[in-house]
């Protein structure tokens, strides 16, 4: 009778071999252990790409087909980077700890400080603003973010408020490349505020009357289904919402309106025609405290981080994989195109933790061999 094999038999094999191999796993990762040991005692740097590139080389050659020969590449890729992270951590153990640039304090002290912030009177960045430090505070606006950019490098304001991502709407994008131009800012403070957009106009101005809406370009999109419903009225994107209110108020035409903060409308005496136009009625903008003091406190949660990646296969998956390893926590990523390089990004990420902690400078060591570039923009 045909002695048939099983598909329990050959999984019984796989097993047998799968055992084999987490075995000589673990003889493998004892002796990169030792080699981070040496590497401590010699000053040599964690990743040697000539090594590595020699090394998948070597076990390439021992297979014959173009898959295999692929497969056990990407399979040692993926175990020298364990390799490397687990180095990083033993070396975060004797003290060679990544440096961050930044300062722990204990306090962040915003007494009798200046902050400066986009648009004029009744701006959600205003709000944003009183919101973090106070309606007594020294609070002024300028015409452009890149305007409070520019105080605050130049001494002439402590710090800039400016929005950064909204609930509803997604990323600023301006403001995450104005990040890159300013190196020497860092981000000390987040901020969270509740937005609700309030349809507003002249005396004498209804709905059905309206031809035209003045706002920024994020409340024309938080507000696209008031539009839908009314496809007589054109949305006019301009420069910030609370400029929208004042113009409406200065042309006095009762066809056009503004989308604002029920604030604008009480500052420039406009009606409100409309409350609560965005159609997600939690629509929330975080705003971002920006200052030249790269320090960060005990509080600290939140890290956000600019790198550029390799332009190859793969490159992402196994930067964000240094957080998986280390338990660090992504709350965010976004890219945005690279102006010098066509069709390549820089990618803007958020994690959860503190400089000081051991699993954060696991992770981040291990991402500075990883990236071409690599900002950590701040803790807060």
């Amino acid at each position: 009778m045909e002695n048939k094999e099983t598909l329990l038999d050959i999984r019984d094999q796989l097993d047998t071999i799968d055992r084999d191999i987490t075995l000589l796993y673990k003889k493998r990762m004892d002796l990169c252990a030792r080699v981070a040991e040496v590497k401590i005692n010699s000053g040599k740097a964690v990743f040697d790409p000539a090594r590595e590139q020699q090394k998948l080389d070597s076990v390439a050659s021992y297979l014959e087909s173009d898959f295999d020969k692929k497969a056990i590449k990407e399979l040692y890729r993926q175990m020298m980077t364990i390799s490397r992270r687990l180095q990083f951590g033993i070396m975060t153990q004797h003290g060679k700890n990544f440096d961050s640039g930044f300062s722990k304090i204990s306090e962040i002290d915003k007494t009798g400080k200046k902050a400066v912030y986009q648009g004029v009177e009744g701006a959600y960045a205003q709000l944003a603003a009183f919101k973090c430090f106070g309606t007594d505070y020294d609070i002024e606006s300028v015409h452009t973010w890149k305007d409070a950019a520019d105080m605050v490098r130049a001494g002439k304001a402590d710090y800039a408020v400016i929005p950064i991502e909204n609930s509803s709407h997604g990323v600023v994008s301006d403001n995450f490349d104005l990040m890159i131009k300013y190196p020497e800012l860092a981000i000390i403070e987040e901020v969270d505020l509740k937005v609700e957009h309030a349809l507003m106009g002249v005396e004498g101005a209804s709905v059905s009357g309206l031809k035209e809406v003045y706002s920024h370009p994020q409340a024309l999109g938080q507000c696209s289904d008031f539009f839908d419903a009314h496809p007589g009225i054109k949305p006019v994107p301009v420069i910030n919402t609370a400029v929208a209110a004042k113009y409406v108020k200065d042309k006095g035409d009762a066809t056009i309106a503004a989308l604002a903060s029920e604030r604008s409308a009480e500052l420039y005496g406009l009606n409100i025609l409309q409350r609560s136009v965005n159609q997600q009625k939690t629509n929330t903008t975080r705003f971002l405290v920006i200052g030249k003091d790269k320090v960060y406190t005990d509080k600290a949660k939140r890290i956000s981080l600019c790198f550029e990646a390799q332009h190859e296969p793969g490159a992402l998956y196994n930067i964000l994989g240094n957080f998986i390893f280390n338990d660090v926590n992504m709350t965010m990523i976004s890219s945005r195109p690279i102006p010098e390089h066509i069709f390549e990004y820089r990618f803007f990420v958020d994690i959860e933790g503190r400089l000081d902690m051991p699993n954060v400078i696991n992770a981040i060591s291990g991402m500075g061999d990883q990236v071409s570039e690599l900002r950590i923009l701040g803790n807060y």
